[in-house]
């Protein structure tokens, strides 16, 4: 496995989908996405921790709470993120990756450079989201 993604490519339609070279360029995507979430997750833990001190004035101490609660919810979506993450990357060791979970055809290069924890195509998204507005409305 190769620790450094190639800054020069970019995978292409012109090649075979998910072959070896497009697989390493998920993995080094994702693994630098990960890297970059639990780097802000430690200064943001960082940052909390020297906030901790007690403020005396009431207003001072409201928004440093509000502040808090705040970083917390981000973390934890965060977390969920990460899990994602990982998930996607168990898909590339076993060669699921990039494909649609809903219709098995192959998920576009596009969508996968823009969102690769992507499970869906395009079109099963939408359909996916046309039922929960539906249902949502209900």
């Amino acid at each position: 496995m190769t620790d450094v993604i190639d800054q020069e490519y970019h995978p292409s339609e012109d090649e075979p989908f998910m072959n070896e070279r497009q697989r390493e360029y998920f993995r080094a995507k994702l693994l630098q996405w990960k890297e970059d979430i639990l780097r802000e997750s430690r200064e943001t833990l960082e940052h909390l921790q020297d906030e901790n001190q007690n403020h005396p004035d009431l207003v001072d101490r409201a928004s440093s709470e509000t502040d808090r609660a705040i970083e917390l919810r981000a973390r934890d979506r965060q977390r969920k993120l990460i899990s994602k993450i990982d998930a996607a990357i168990k898909r590339i060791d076993d060669g699921s990756y990039g494909y649609c979970e809903e219709t098995g055809e192959p998920i576009s290069l596009k969508r996968l450079d823009a969102r690769p924890i992507a499970t869906l195509s395009i079109e099963a998204q939408e359909r996916h989201e046309r039922r929960e507005r539906v249902y949502r409305d209900e």
